[in-house]
């Protein structure tokens, strides 16, 4: 299987914010996140990087004005 855990980069600390990740999608409010099993949830954020190796997406936090 290839689901991915996707952390949250906010202030240079990571913080893991959903595992089992199968779907991303770019959306107004940022990403939407999706599982098998979850509702999907939508960060403020934007891709930093995708590790396919690792099974890893990096998220930065976007600034709220």
């Amino acid at each position: 299987m290839c689901q991915a855990t996707v952390y949250l980069v906010h202030d240079g600390q990571e913080e893991e914010i959903m595992k089992d990740v199968i779907l991303l999608e770019s959306a107004d409010e940022g990403v939407r996140l999706s599982t098998f099993f979850e509702a999907p949830q939508t960060v403020r954020a934007r891709i930093q990087r995708v590790d396919l190796l690792k099974h890893t997406v990096m998220l930065v936090a976007e600034q709220e004005e």
